[in-house]
């Protein structure tokens, strides 16, 4: 299977999103940046990536994830590749979740990286071979007390990896990364507790994220279904 050129980004108008589609336009790729209201960061990554196509699509709507695979097949071409980042994290007592809460994260974090991978495969399909990662995290391998709606839908996007793995062979390459604390010079007393419980006693830098999905973007295809922790070794204390 030869690299993919063309990849799609969802949610690269900000963090780790923005750092992936900077990274893999530096290294040759043609990305497409994805944004839902960040219009004005969605343009500034853009011109760090050589005018790379901007989309605006709100991922909640399934409809609207399907307008945006139809504009971007016409204005930037098939997709080879696709790169599921968009998510949305909230911290909340499992006694205190409601309906409106679980169904805020679940839209974004599961049911829309999914219908995203559906498109995105069906334009793979046509091509005869494809990569898609899925943006995980550590919160989908290892459970934490004030977020157990998010875990669920992480954990959901792994096995949900896992089962699009072997739904998409062998044209296609399902794998998932997940990464474990990545500042943003936005550390809290939680975030530090954390890092200081990492292995590797930092936290991680977003190209070690964009590292890890160019890794999956390039491997030979016999790698498929993996789920790569980029956390310095913490899901494993």
């Amino acid at each position: 299977m030869s690299e993919p050129r063309r990849i799609l980004i969802t949610g690269a108008a900000k963090r780790i999103g923005r750092v992936i589609a900077i990274e893999l336009s530096r290294r040759g790729f043609d990305v497409a940046i994805h944004y839902n209201t960040s219009h004005k960061e969605a343009e500034q990554v853009s011109r760090e990536c050589n005018g790379a196509p901007v989309f605006q699509a709100d991922l909640t709507n399934v409809e609207e994830i399907r307008r945006l695979f139809h504009e971007v097949r016409d204005r930037f071409g098939l997709l080879n590749g696709l790169v599921n980042n968009a998510a949305r994290f909230t911290r909340l007592h499992a006694l205190d979740i409601t309906e409106a809460d679980w169904d805020f994260i679940h839209d974004i974090n599961l049911k829309a990286t999914f219908f995203c991978c559906q498109e995105g495969a069906k334009q793979m399909k046509e091509l005869g071979a494809g990569r898609i990662v899925n943006i995980s995290s550590l919160g989908g391998i290892r459970p934490w007390t004030h977020h157990v709606h998010y875990c669920a839908s992480k954990a959901g996007v792994i096995m949900m990896t896992k089962a699009l793995a072997k739904a998409l062979a062998p044209e296609i390459t399902v794998n998932s990364v997940a990464p474990g604390v990545i500042s943003f010079n936005d550390v809290d007393s939680r975030t530090q507790r954390m890092i200081d419980a990492t292995p590797m006693r930092r936290s991680g830098r977003p190209e070690e994220i964009a590292d890890a999905v160019h890794f999956f973007l390039t491997a030979p295809d016999f790698i498929t279904g993996q789920i790569l922790a980029v956390d310095g070794g913490l899901s494993d204390r």
